[in-house]
């Protein structure tokens, strides 16, 4: 009887790729991302102003909604109109105005104006409300610095 290991007999060469380390490091990528997958995708999609950016350009000139939070973390819409920019709205109600005026016209850009001093968790729960709303892309007011 001859062995694996006698003299006698030749072991064949195998051709096969042993791909049981391959399924070890894919399951494990499998486990990171699933992990990580849910962090990324938290949060509000905003497109900050750059440092040195120019004024948007309204082609259409279609006015600008603009959503305005204060220092006490006071609401407001402004559409052109005066009487809606003095009344403080509460977050839930501008939500659905909000959406509403999307609804009407898809193309109106939305701009929110804070306070250098207002709560940041105010300005993140205004964004998340936006984006709620149906607002694909909010712009932000800045002022230019001043100089000297």
């Amino acid at each position: 009887m001859k062995g694996p290991y006698s003299r006698g007999h030749k072991r064949k060469l195998s051709s096969e790729i042993n791909v049981v380390p391959f399924i070890d490091v894919m399951l494990v990528l499998l486990v990171i991302f699933m992990i990580t997958a849910p962090m990324m995708t938290q949060g509000v999609q905003v497109e900050l102003p750059k440092v040195t950016s120019k004024p948007i350009d309204n082609p259409d000139e279609v006015t600008p909604l603009i959503v305005s939070l204060d220092d006490s973390g006071n609401y407001y819409i402004d559409l052109g109109s005066d009487e809606d920019k003095r009344t403080p709205v509460a977050l839930d109600e501008l939500g659905s105005k909000v959406a509403s005026i999307v609804a009407e016209k898809p193309k109106t850009p939305v701009l929110v104006k804070g306070a250098k001093t207002a709560p940041y968790g105010d300005v993140m729960g205004l964004m998340s409300t936006l984006q709620g709303a149906g607002v694909p892309n909010v712009g932000l007011i800045s002022e230019p610095p001043t100089e000297g």
